[in-house]
């Protein structure tokens, strides 16, 4: 976990020259909520049989419609829907593997998605950010995404890279250049955003630069690919024959649909899980047609539609059925990607961290095998470096919050108790120099500023965030791999720019 200094107060830049990386920190308890009953489940599930079934999906690709006629789906071919009998789903969504390992280019990062744990990232896609230096606000570039991956390389509460925010000035060929910027930069897994057939099969190169061989790609891949579908019940072009391409290289694909309620989806939760889960079904069950065994998850993001003027909303005040989506994900046979992070706030304040504080503290307790995320405002937009810092602060009060104690001889202190004895204190024992610091881990809200007292949490976390991106530098990624890596990138520009 790395000195108390090092995991979250402020340290001068003397004494952080040589900032080691701690382990990654995942969401971890032996305690775990169902707050939907089977039957439920079942009824959901059903629902989304039928809308399969009776209404259908699109998939404008002829490459997608071909397999799925092959398989016995109805394809209309003038409109593109494809209609699936719920006994083929069935048998295809069993295909799925429910376990698999997310690999890293340092082992020690890999991710078993065996449901023991929740790996956090962060938000992605962000467009503007807040120059850590001249405290200018500006579009989004890749020399960004590098240095804020270097923090993703850092934080121990962050156990995968998510692009966080896109590299606006690389053109079409930019969610490649992310995933450089992102191998380059961390030795954690990479969970990219890459659509199209032609991007997809850059990416896999990519990924077996890192991984080493194919095989070794296919046994442990240091890349996995989060591809949307299109609300309501429509699978986007690019999308779905990028994750063609992913899954026969054996590149885990993530379906997310992120509809908002009574505009793109169903105003009412159980209608819009019911049928966003048929956008996420009917890609799985096209992927274990094509390449069965093809390791899949589902994320399932719905946001609401403010009835006063039909914008978005992130953080409603309803927020019932947050645990339903990763309930249902596992109801289908399929890891899950869950979300807690992201702010409606503009600015850094009371409201961004009352609302990324109630997502949180109620995250960790359904089995989701990942999660994003956090280090956005502004409606997932925009990167501010103390708000990383200040989002991972939350997470960690929220990690301990749901972490069991240990009970044994030792922790229960009896012969310390009876050392003591009616009146006695405990701070000249053995037993509390060896125990204290446990009980008393660093937080930004406490970390001394000069003349005694604390410093202004915002203020602690800027310096803190300053001080990582000044300072802190990752494994470099070998030579060798970099330069082909480079290569990779440069033949995607000549080619698709």
């Amino acid at each position: 976990m790395g000195t108390p200094v090092d995991h979250q107060g402020a340290a001068s830049a003397a004494g952080a020259a040589r900032m080691t990386r701690p382990p990654i920190e995942p969401l971890e308890t032996p305690f775990r909520l169902q707050l939907h009953s089977q039957g439920d489940l079942d009824r959901l599930k059903d629902a989304t049989y039928e809308i399969l079934a009776t209404v259908g999906v699109k998939f404008p690709s002829q490459v997608a419609l071909d397999i799925l006629a092959a398989h016995g789906c109805r394809v209309d071919a003038a409109t593109q829907i494809v209609k699936f009998p719920r006994e083929l789903v069935e048998k295809a969504m069993a295909l799925a593997p429910r376990h698999f390992t997310l690999g890293a280019r340092d082992p020690s990062c890999e991710l078993p998605l065996d449901g023991k744990r929740t790996y956090c990232t962060t938000d992605g896609c962000g467009v503007e950010v807040i120059d850590f230096e001249t405290r200018e606000r500006r579009t989004s570039t890749k020399a960004d995404l590098a240095a804020i991956t270097r923090m993703v390389d850092y934080l121990p509460g962050l156990s995968f890279w998510w692009p966080t925010v896109g590299a606006s000035d690389c053109g079409q060929t930019a969610q490649l250049h992310e995933l450089e910027a992102g191998f380059r930069n961390t030795v954690k897994h990479l969970q990219g955003m890459v659509m199209g057939a032609r991007q997809a099969r850059y990416a896999v190169e990519m990924a077996t630069v890192i991984a080493g061989s194919a095989a070794e790609l296919r046994r442990r891949p240091p890349l996995s690919d989060l591809i949307g579908t299109i609300s309501p019940l429509l699978q986007d072009t690019d999308g779905i024959e990028a994750a063609l391409v992913f899954a026969e290289a054996g590149v885990p694909v993530c379906f997310v649909s992120m509809a908002m309620m009574g505009t793109t989806a169903p105003a009412t939760h159980a209608g819009a899980y019911a049928a966003t889960f048929a956008e996420l079904v009917s890609a799985t069950v096209l992927l274990q047609l094509a390449y069965p065994g093809a390791p899949v998850l589902h994320a399932n993001y719905l946001s609401h539609a403010d009835p006063r003027s039909g914008a978005i909303l992130s953080a409603p005040l309803d927020v019932r059925a947050r645990y339903l989506p990763t309930e249902l994900a596992h109801a289908w046979g399929v890891p899950s990607m869950s979300g807690f992070g992201g702010t409606d706030a503009p600015a850094i304040g009371w409201q961004s961290a009352m609302e990324e504080t109630e997502a949180l503290m109620q995250s960790g307790w359904d089995g989701a095998e990942t999660m994003s995320g956090y280090g956005l405002i502004n409606t997932y937009t925009l990167w501010v470096p103390e708000h990383m810092i200040l989002d991972h602060d939350i997470y960690q009060r929220a990690r301990y919050s749901i972490m069991d104690i240990e009970i044994d001889d030792e922790t229960l202190a009896l012969e310390t108790v009876k050392a003591v004895g009616p009146g006695g204190h405990f701070l000249g024992q053995a037993h509390t120099r060896k125990h204290m610091r446990e009980t008393t881990k660093p937080a930004i809200t406490h970390v001394p500023g000069p003349g005694g007292g604390f410093l202004d949490p915002v203020e602690a976390a800027r310096k803190r965030a300053e001080l990582i991106l000044r300072t802190y530098e990752p494994e470099p990624l070998a030579p060798a791999k970099a330069a082909e890596l480079a290569r990779i990138v440069a033949a995607a520009d000549a080619e698709l720019r």
